[in-house]
Formats: C-alpha cells, sequence, structure tokens
C-alpha cells in the first residue's frame, strides 16, 4: 500500500498540547500536514488556562522535525473561541481540510452530588465545543468541497461508567452529531467519524492501574485517526476503538424483532409474551439512517 500522506492539507487538532491530542499532532505532522496545535492550557477540569506553553512545545517539535505548525491558545467552548481557532488556521494557512475535536475536561463526580456547574462545565467543552469548531469550519470546508472530521467520544459514551454522567452523556452526543453530519456533508465530500480512544491521559491517569496504563500510549490511536483523516478514507458514520494495540469498530444495532398487527390491541403482555424474540440480537442491524430506522415499522414481520 502507498504511503498515506496529508501534503499541502490543514488539520486543526483541539486539545493537543498533551496525550491524545498532542500524538495526533506530531504524527499528521510528520506525514506533511499543515497543523494548528490549538491548546488553552488548562487544567484537567477545565479550570485555570492562559498557559501557552503546551500548544507551543508541540508546535515547536513539529518545526523542529520539519513540518509546518501554529500554536493557537484559543478555547472551544464558546463560539468565539471557535471561530478564533480557525481563524488561526486560515491566517496561518488559507484553509481547514482536517478537524479532530479532541478537547476534553473531567468533573468526575456521582449524580447525586453533582452539580449544575460541573454537568455544564463538561457538556461546554466536550459537545458545544465540538460544536462551535465544527460550525466554525463547516463553511470552508464546503466550499472546497473537501473536509475530513473526526469526534472523540469515549468507552464510557458507549457504555456508561460510575461517575460519569455528564462526560458519557457528552460523549454519546457526539455520536449522534457525527450520524447526521455525515448526511449533510456527504455531498461536499465532507467524511465525519468518530474515535473511541483508549489511551493513558490526564483524564485516564488517575482513574486505571499503572500496568493498564503502560499498554495504553496515545501512539496506537493515533494510527486510527490519521487514517480517517486521510483523502482515502472515503466513509462517514464509522465508531472506531482504538487503545493498546487494539482496534475494532463499534456500532449501535437494533434488533430484527417482533411485529405485531398495527391495527390491533397490542397489551403489556402480548410484548412480555415475545420479549425474548424482541430482545435477541441474531442478525441485528444498523439502519443507515433516521428515515430507514422509522421505515422498518410499516413493514409486516
Amino acid at each position: 500500500m502507498s504511503e498515506i500522506r496529508f501534503d499541502g492539507r490543514v488539520a486543526v487538532i483541539t486539545g493537543a498540547g498533551r496525550g491524545l491530542g498532542r500524538s495526533h499532532a506530531l504524527l499528521l505532522g510528520s506525514k506533511g500536514a499543515k497543523v494548528v496545535v490549538n491548546d488553552m492550557g488548562g487544567a484537567v477540569d477545565g479550570t485555570g488556562g492562559g498557559a501557552k506553553s503546551p500548544a507551543e512545545e508541540v508546535a515547536a517539535e513539529i518545526k523542529a522535525a520539519g513540518g509546518e505548525a501554529v500554536a493557537d491558545y484559543n478555547g472551544v467552548h464558546t463560539p468565539e473561541g471557535a471561530k478564533g481557532i480557525i481563524e488561526t488556521a486560515t491566517k496561518a494557512f488559507g484553509k481547514v481540510d482536517i478537524l479532530i475535536n479532541n478537547a476534553g475536561i473531567l468533573r468526575d463526580v456521582t449524580f447525586i452530588k453533582m452539580t449544575d456547574e460541573q454537568w455544564d462545565g463538561v457538556l461546554k467543552v466536550h459537545l458545544y465545543g465540538s460544536y462551535y469548531v465544527t460550525k466554525a469550519a463547516w463553511p470552508i470546508m464546503r466550499e472546497n468541497n473537501y473536509g475530513r472530521i473526526v469526534m472523540t467520544t469515549s468507552a464510557a459514551g458507549l457504555y456508561g461508567n460510575f461517575g460519569q454522567t455528564n462526560y458519557s452523556t457528552a460523549k454519546l452526543a457526539l455520536v449522534g452529531f457525527m450520524n447526521s453530519l455525515k448526511a449533510e456533508g456527504a455531498k461536499f465530500n465532507i467524511m465525519v467519524n468518530t474515535i473511541a480512544p483508549g489511551a493513558v491521559s490526564r483524564m485516564t491517569e488517575s482513574i486505571m492501574p499503572k500496568e493498564v496504563l503502560d499498554l495504553m500510549v496515545p501512539e496506537l490511536v493515533s494510527p486510527m485517526v490519521a487514517l480517517m483523516c486521510s483523502e482515502d478514507f472515503k466513509e462517514s458514520g464509522h465508531i472506531m476503538a482504538a487503545g493498546a494495540g487494539h482496534f475494532a469498530k463499534a456500532q449501535i444495532v437494533e434488533s430484527k424483532g417482533v411485529y405485531f398487527n398495527p391495527k390491533s390491541k397490542v397489551t403489556p403482555e402480548d410484548i412480555q409474551g415475545k420479549l425474548q424474540d424482541i430482545v435477541n440480537m441474531e442478525g441485528a442491524v444498523t439502519p443507515p439512517n433516521a428515515m430507514d430506522g422509522v421505515g422498518k415499522f410499516f413493514k409486516k414481520g
């Protein structure tokens, strides 16, 4: 196979001063991408900010290796900050081809103790941040008839995790965001996909044992992200899991189910009698879109 390259492409990577974002930035930069390294330099819970060194250090590392990069310090959590990130890209490199929505924070607490601020803060960065930056980049990609966008979900979003209702809600919402954008971007050659990473970062180092973290280096996630950002990747709507050398596809599926006559009365007892058939996942499928999902209601079993 030919080498995957990004020569001439401009990549914006949020939260790229450390961890996964840094790894994504270094890999794309090493393969010819012009990289906007965005990081506002805050703490893992989103407080603080204003430290320019993480973004500057990654940009300097890319340039020292012969690549092109600029640092950006805007926050993703406001429309103004998101526009500033994309303006950094257009002023430095003239366009945006690739967007990796990676920025995130953690404010873990059990639901009973969670404050509105802890809920809002996490959704503001993960969900609204991805929305704001994508919204700012989208018109440029449409105009250029080219775009590759990667959202970042997590196992907590796909499957849930104790003490992370705010985080898991935001992360699964990004899958819905992707699923609709894939339809709107298709005719403009904008591919939208999602990574579900398993890697050591400031957000995971306190909740996983060291022997696990030693295997979960960010560099084992970034190759999948790079593939989804490449010109050759012409598919949308994938949720790709990656971690510790393991790569897989995650998928939301629906069982074949059971049909009752829609013109007859259906009781809870009727459903209970067929429950084992209803929950049988053999032959489960993923509807390509909501209309196809609803369309099956009009079929006869």
